[in-house]
């Protein structure tokens, strides 16, 4: 991945990504194709949007049809037919927004498929070869969503367990995706600046 900046006016920039699949303009409109394809539109259509990449998730492609079947069969990019830049998310706002029904705890966490109640544990580890499964060009380290609201104290521990499994990301990352981090702090500010410090040590790509 390249990253090169365009313009700038004030704080606002125009930026470029450079991927092998294609060049992704910024700020840019990425449409979402939970499954793997964006609901209503034929590819050809999706295109015509002038539309330079799209969000696949991980989450539900890991439950159905599964990563590594979609991997057997060559990849997100084949399956779906787009052979522009896709980003995977990590799954992780997913499981959050299962609530009750999902136990976090320092090794990763653990939820039942919605689909046939099949029990779960994915680790920041899963999440990374899962998504390199898929074949994703940027590929979201696993995090913890911060509750809202939350108190100083929960979103400092939520943060912290992040970066911790931020690093444990980088160290699975072994593909030529792009691998990018999530500053997390919930609303303070001190904790979205220790968070982002944590990253940039972590040396993402993104």
């Amino acid at each position: 991945m390249k990253f090169s900046i365009k313009n700038t006016s004030d704080f606002a920039r125009r930026a470029e990504l450079q991927f092998e699949r294609g060049a992704i303009q910024t700020p840019a409109f990425m449409p979402v194709g939970t499954n793997g394809t964006v609901k209503g539109l034929t590819v050809e259509d999706l295109k015509s949007t002038g539309s330079e990449i799209i969000l696949g998730n991980t989450y539900h492609l890991m439950l159905r049809p599964g990563d590594e079947a979609i991997r057997d069969l060559g990849g997100l990019h084949k399956f779906s037919n787009w052979n522009r830049p896709i980003l995977t998310d990590s799954g992780g706002f997913q499981v959050w927004s299962l609530g009750d029904l999902v136990k976090i705890t320092e090794e990763g966490v653990k939820f039942s498929s919605p689909y046939d109640g099949k029990k779960i544990f994915m680790t920041p580890e899963d999440s990374i070869q899962i998504q390199e499964n898929l074949g994703s060009d940027i590929v979201m380290a696993f995090d913890e969503c911060t509750d809202y609201p939350s108190t100083y104290d929960q979103a400092k521990d939520s943060m912290e367990l992040s970066m911790r499994w931020a690093k444990r990301c980088k160290d699975a990352h072994k593909s030529k995706s792009a691998l990018f981090g999530i500053v997390q702090g919930g609303m303070f500010e001190d904790l979205r600046e220790q968070s982002l410090n944590a990253l940039l040590d972590i040396d993402f790509d993104g």
